[in-house]
């Protein structure tokens, strides 16, 4: 058996069900990606849920409809062939899946965007490490900041290389997450979202020396008025050093 396009298959049958025993999923519309070869695919089924698979790999795709012809058939499957990126994809509930390491990052953004009830997704343990860096912490960057301003999250447990095929060269972790209101008011979510990656582009300099370089987007007097009603000790550190509070409060003043 081979990883198709970075991706590793689970093979241990126990951590397959404790994956899928992890939410009640009964009669839920599940969203799964990268399914794979189906091991995952046939434990959802088997617990009652309706599944959406979504998979690049031409070859998986016949594996699959062959190995499932007849949930496809009763519509309690369906196949998707394209990029979980970039494909439209229907309504669903919840996410599971064993994320291939590659778009951990933009499909992680992208099912935060579209909206789910809760997901369990399975990263790169350096990844799920990241994702819940503190803010306020070195280790915090656009990735932490935007899924705990949307979402709640929490990790499920770690699983060793050897519980795949081929084993990967790191471990990996799975994560339950399950979307939130932000803590704080945010008014205008482009201009949070924008300002995040900003900030985090150009995280050596400072919260004042990224907000000058936005003089363009939104003009300079604009800025220079943000810059005189911010806190000066917001404006002297480095995104890193800021909390969620910190990050909203600048986007309103730019939205304002």
């Amino acid at each position: 058996m081979r990883a198709y396009r970075d991706q590793h298959f689970l093979t241990d049958p126990r951590i397959v069900a404790r994956i899928a025993d992890l939410l009640d999923i009964f009669g839920r519309i599940v969203l799964e990606i990268g399914p794979g070869e189906g091991i995952l695919t046939e434990a959802l089924l088997k617990r009652g849920a309706r599944v959406i698979s979504v998979e690049l790999d031409s070859i998986l795709i016949e594996r699959l409809e062959e190995r499932f012809a007849s949930e496809i058939a009763d519509g309690s499957l369906t196949l998707l062939r394209g990029d979980a990126v970039k494909v439209p994809l229907p309504p669903f509930e919840i996410v599971m899946a064993n994320l291939p390491y590659s778009i951990s990052s933009p499909i992680t953004f992208r099912l935060l965007d579209i909206g789910f009830e809760a997901a369990i997704l399975m990263y790169q343990k350096e990844f799920a490490d990241r994702m819940m860096a503190h803010p306020g912490t070195r280790d915090c960057g656009r990735l932490s900041i935007m899924l705990q301003t949307y979402a709640r999250a929490n990790r499920c447990f770690d699983l060793p290389p050897g519980a795949f095929s081929p084993p990967p060269a790191v471990k990996s972790t799975v994560m339950w997450i399950e979307p939130r209101e932000p803590l704080f008011p945010i008014h205008d979510r482009k201009i949070y979202e924008d300002l995040i990656r900003e900030l985090f582009t150009r995280r050596r300099k400072t919260v004042q020396s990224t907000l000058k370089a936005l003089a363009g987007r939104f003009g300079k007097e604009k800025i220079d008025s943000v810059i005189r009603d911010l806190n000066p000790e917001i404006l002297s550190s480095r995104p890193e050093a800021l909390y969620l509070e910190d990050f909203a409060t600048i986007s309103n003043e730019l939205s304002s």
